[in-house]
């Protein structure tokens, strides 16, 4: 003991030091007797007067009140508030021990070691007595603001399930001044370690403090008839600690959280899962800001129901994200700064819904517009006629909000390492952030390193990956700000034919757009030439189909085509717009391809458009004329033309048509009649 109460004379203080050894230890060194010492005189020799000698035993008796009530706290004995133990009720009643309580503290009269013992008392001391529930609350203020962590964190292992008593506790320091912030940031530290944190409070005490005792005193303090301002200024941080408490809850659940869960429930109703209690305290949080209007709007889509599944988990934070992104785009941009160190950090537990909340998600199946350079040239002159945007769901996405400047470094690395993902929504998720970020000027020539990568998205069996992947090329060289290298060029050409295509009509659009990009951002070269051959049929055949937007991708794509190769009269016919002057344009000026180009139009004589399958018989009949006797390819155009029996008769009669003329023409038997 290195101090005493200035109140406590010496005699009463040394004597109950003495008491402090266990009855069964040995003492090591039998203290000197204390001699007795008499209280002053005024006078030596006069005898003590009958009051002076009631004052002494008062001030004795007070003396070792005292004395026994700080040995009770050093020892933890704190059973002498309960109401029902009759062996200390005598000696201290409720008013008493909070007299000696508000001593103790106010004149600093402990150790900085008891101040979790401290805690517990006043923490006892309020559960058995209800109509006093402020009594101590200067107490545990000024005890508070000189030990903070103590005072929190032994909170929260006392009363986990933060009972009445508990509840008071948090309302006092978080309505103090002097407390709140300090408390708050405990509070908050705690609610981030999941399943628990290890904190040593200054008894020694090194137990675990449970992530689910701190999100149900936020729950509580959040029930307050107001908000302290620390929980809005870290609302970020908050919202996505309780997001990832959801999912991990949801995810796994070990037997030591189990077991903590149940013995809240045994204290007081609390949901019969972790996860529920930590979306009602989303929920609570998220009132704070916003109207109960936004609340029943995101309930409307089943967010809360999609949160406490772990397959749906990301889907439904993409969802909240998006309609707080429609509320506030200072909060979305708040959350995103708070968002982007974690992603840096490659957690994996989270890392999905995380990537999700920043891209945000929209709807299975749909991906951004491409940029909208990409549509801004008038239809005008020849080649700048630009269809409208793919009818796509609008983007409402966290990453609108966020800076490209500041932010977008540490988006597109976070974005790049997932680009390679095995996990196929990874790379769904990184590629959204993609083409939000390819519409920044200021990035074009970062996301430019990505191109390898891009490259082997194109040949991804996943459609909705390469849609997006398509988009971000589009945008980023529908900036004009940048070439793209020969090699480069020649690689993605490459990539692009197949799908020219393909069965589904946005990747033909889409392709075809971002060969017109491509033709635009690079230098002539003689190596890129082969693959812009190969691709007139498949632009004239696409430019006949009946869905508008890829028939006029398709001119486009076939006008940058002519224009790359200098064939002006083929850039006329597509700028009039006159598709049937085409075959014979095309096969004049490269004789040397054509058999080339039969291959390629032979498989639309399969086509389920009927108006192209009867394109696809007088392109051959046009072709069979030019070609030599000898070329493989005569045969297989007689031989395709023979097969069509069965299709309609607009079609078969044609086929039959072209069949004579061309037997005509070249006076060769290849096959008879049926």
């Amino acid at each position: 003991m290195q101090q005493r109460p200035p109140t406590v004379p010496k005699l009463a203080w040394v004597k109950e030091e003495e008491k402090e050894e266990s009855p069964g230890a040995a003492p090591t060194q039998q203290p000197e007797e204390v001699q007795q010492v008499q209280p002053p005189q005024e006078d030596a020799g006069q005898e003590r007067t009958e009051e002076q000698l009631r004052a002494r035993g008062r001030f004795r008796r007070a003396a070792q009140l005292v004395c026994r009530f700080i040995r009770c706290i050093w020892h933890e004995e704190a059973t002498f508030m309960a109401t029902g133990d009759t062996a200390n009720s005598d000696l201290f009643s409720a008013q008493t021990s909070a007299a000696l309580l508000d001593l103790l503290v106010q004149n600093g009269v402990y150790k900085a070691k008891q101040v979790p013992a401290i805690v517990r008392c006043i923490h006892q001391w309020l559960t058995s007595n209800v109509s006093a529930e402020h009594r101590l609350d200067k107490t545990l203020v000024l005890l508070t603001e000189a030990h903070p962590v103590d005072v929190a964190v032994t909170l929260l292992r006392s009363a986990p399930a933060c009972d009445r008593a508990a509840r008071t506790m948090w309302k006092t320091l978080v309505s103090s001044r002097g407390t709140k912030e300090p408390v708050l940031q405990i509070l908050f530290r705690v609610l981030e370690y999941w399943p628990a944190h290890r904190r040593r409070t200054s008894d020694g005490d090194e137990r675990d403090v449970f992530a689910l005792a701190a999100t149900v005193a936020l729950w509580e303090i959040l029930q307050l008839s107001w908000c302290p301002g620390a929980v809005k200024d870290n609302f970020p941080r908050l919202l996505l600690t309780l997001l990832f408490q959801v999912f991990i809850s949801t995810e796994e659940m070990s037997e030591g959280v189990e077991t903590f869960w149940r013995r809240c429930q045994e204290q007081r109703s609390l949901p019969p899962n972790p996860n529920r209690f930590a979306v009602q305290t989303v929920k609570a949080l998220l009132l704070q800001l916003l109207d109960e209007d936004v609340l029943m709007a995101i309930a409307r889509k089943c967010v809360w129901d999609m949160l406490l599944k772990a397959d749906s988990h990301h889907y439904a934070v993409g969802l909240l994200a998006r309609e707080l992104c429609r509320v506030s785009r200072s909060i979305c941009r708040s959350i995103a700064v708070s968002l982007l160190p974690r992603l840096s950090r490659e957690e994996p537990l989270w890392e999905l819904p995380a990537l999700a909340f920043l891209v945000e998600l929209q709807s299975p199946g749909t991906v951004p517009a491409p940029c909208a350079a990409a549509w801004a040239q008038p239809r005008a002159g020849p080649g700048s006629c630009r269809p409208g945007p793919p009818s796509l769901l609008p983007a409402f996405q966290v990453l609108h909000c966020l800076n490209p400047r500041q932010c977008g470094p540490s988006v597109l690395q976070i974005i790049s390492r997932r680009l390679r993902s095995q996990c196929p929504e990874r790379r769904r998720l990184a590629l959204r952030g993609l083409v939000v970020l390819s519409k920044a000027p200021s990035m074009a020539k970062s996301i430019r390193s990505l191109n390898e990568s891009l490259l082997e998205l194109l040949q991804d069996a996943d459609t909705d990956a390469v849609q997006m992947t398509l988009s971000a090329f589009i945008n980023v060289l529908g900036l004009k700000i940048i070439q793209i290298s020969s090699p480069i060029a020649l690689k993605l050409l490459e990539a692009l034919r197949p799908l020219f295509d393909n069965e589904h009509s946005q990747l033909q659009q889409l392709s075809m757009l971002l060969f017109r990009e491509v033709m635009e951002a690079t230098e002539r070269s003689k190596s890129l030439k082969p693959p812009v051959y190969l691709s007139l049929v498949p632009f004239y055949f696409n430019w006949h189909e009946e869905n508008q937007r890829v028939a006029e991708a398709s001119r486009r794509a076939l006008f940058g085509a002519a224009r790359f190769l200098k064939w002006r009269d083929l850039e006329h016919l597509v700028t009039m717009e006159q598709p049937w002057r085409f075959p014979e344009c095309l096969l004049e000026k490269d004789r040397s391809r054509v058999g080339q180009y039969v291959r390629q139009a032979l498989p639309s004589l399969e086509s389920p458009e009927e108006p192209l399958r009867k394109l696809a018989i007088k392109f051959l009949g046009i072709a069979a004329r030019s070609m030599k006797q000898e070329q493989p390819e005569l045969q297989l155009i007689c031989q395709a033309l023979q097969g069509i029996s069965d299709d309609s008769p607009a079609v078969s009669n044609l086929a039959v048509e072209t069949l004579h003329i061309i037997r005509t023409v070249r006076r060769t038997p290849f096959f008879p009649f049926w």
